[in-house]
């Protein structure tokens, strides 16, 4: 179902039909306004800017039927035309595709590949799929990853697969699992790291993360996995979805992940080149959910690229390679 769209003096007024219903009102002004900074979005929202029948709302704020929204004019950067499926980066993509069925798709995102295109990026994975999949007009990312980290990553290609699925990311009731290879010996008590993370933007426009009290509550589960002379490989299990968050809980718990250009150890990072790491050892391995139609548990498994398992191997590894 389309929304209907009316416009006043460069303002928007959009009524919510049947297909947004539930849908928090950050995630659709995310794909309403493509090419619009994320940053942009979120200031719109906390400056009471974007109106929902006539007052502010939160991010967090569940969209009606019948809801009418406000949308105050904002520059759109012209989106990019997508990548021709036939560029070999684009074609690759076609063999890291873990599971696809008609309403979704989860992927083994290469580490390297932005989520989507901008910040000079003529195209990142969701215009690839796009160009890969052009039937699939409603295709969009469930989740997000860092450039730099790979695995399992969820695209929904009907609306109301997105909204499932972000459902179940908002009731915890999907488990994410990573791997990453963490300076020192991981301390075996050491099984749940509850910190506050706060975002900070620099001048730059790169993305900073910190433990605050002020900041939003977060949670990682860790586990050991193996351990090394000078390193330990550890699962960690997201509980909340804040940006960096394993990163940066590592950081706090005195284990920066190898690698990190933004959270990392700097004499660690060159002992792991060594053995011929040359980046970020994050990987999202393990995915479970709900199917959106079948409610059928799913749980997908990314393999390790080359790259870690060969650095496992020199460290003397057993696990996963």
């Amino acid at each position: 179902m389309s929304e209907q769209t009316t416009i006043s003096q460069g303002v928007r007024f959009q009524t919510v039909e049947s297909g947004y219903q539930d849908q928090r009102i950050d995630n659709y002004l995310l794909a309403q306004l493509k090419g619009v900074p994320k940053s942009l979005v979120y200031r719109i929202l906390r400056k009471g800017e974007v109106r929902v029948n006539k007052k502010r709302v939160k991010p967090e704020y569940k969209l009606q039927v019948g809801d009418v929204i406000r949308i105050p004019p904002v520059r759109v950067a012209e989106s990019n035309p997508l990548p021709s499926a036939n560029l070999d980066q684009v074609q690759a993509l076609q063999h890291q595709i873990l599971y696809e069925d008609e309403v979704l798709m989860v992927m083994n995102k290469p580490a390297g590949l932005a989520v989507h295109g901008g910040s000079g990026l003529q195209f990142g994975l969701i215009e690839s799929l796009r160009a890969l999949r052009p039937d699939a007009k409603q295709m969009e990312l469930v989740h997000r990853l860092d450039r730099e980290t790979s695995g399992c990553i969820l695209i929904a290609k009907r609306r109301s697969a997105l909204r499932s699925l972000h459902e179940q990311l908002r009731s915890k009731t999907m488990d994410k699992q990573y791997l990453a290879l963490v300076r020192g010996h991981w301390q075996k008590h050491v099984k749940l790291i509850a910190a506050p993370l706060l975002k900070n933007t620099l001048k730059s426009g790169e993305r900073v993360v910190r433990v605050d009290a002020e900041g939003k509550p977060s949670e990682t589960r860790f586990r050991i996995v193996e351990q090394f002379t000078q390193c330990t490989l550890v699962e960690a299990a997201p509980i909340t979805g804040r940006t960096h968050q394993i990163r940066v809980h590592a950081l706090h718990a005195g284990h920066p992940i190898a690698g990190d250009p933004k959270y990392g150890d700097s004499e660690f990072d060159l002992a792991m080149q060594q053995v011929g790491l040359n980046r970020l050892f994050l990987h999202a391995h393990k995915l479970t959910f709900k199917h959106p139609q079948t409610g059928k548990d799913i749980t997908v498994n990314a393999p390790l690229d080359e790259a870690l398992r060969n650095t496992l191997k020199k460290l003397g590894g057993r696990q996963f390679i």
